[in-house]
């Protein structure tokens, strides 16, 4: 969170991905920093144990909302 105010900041479009795990932490988080509105994008959870192929499958899923983050 900290690298996407910091490049919000800089005027850079960022957006924050995660699981889903960490939805209510990505709020206090980005909060606290001072950009609550910050783009975020969230995954299923848990992750640390999927396949490569699965994890391609969670990014293919994601990859239209992370775009649309960034040039929204």
């Amino acid at each position: 969170m900290h690298d996407i105010a910091d490049l919000e900041r800089r005027g850079v479009p960022g957006v924050f991905v995660a699981s889903a795990e960490f939805v209510d932490a990505a709020v206090a988080q980005s909060t606290s920093l001072g950009f609550p509105g910050v783009k975020r994008v969230f995954t299923p959870h848990p992750i640390q144990d999927r396949t490569d192929d699965e994890m391609r499958a969670y990014a293919e899923a994601a990859y239209d909302a992370i775009l649309a983050s960034i040039t929204g």
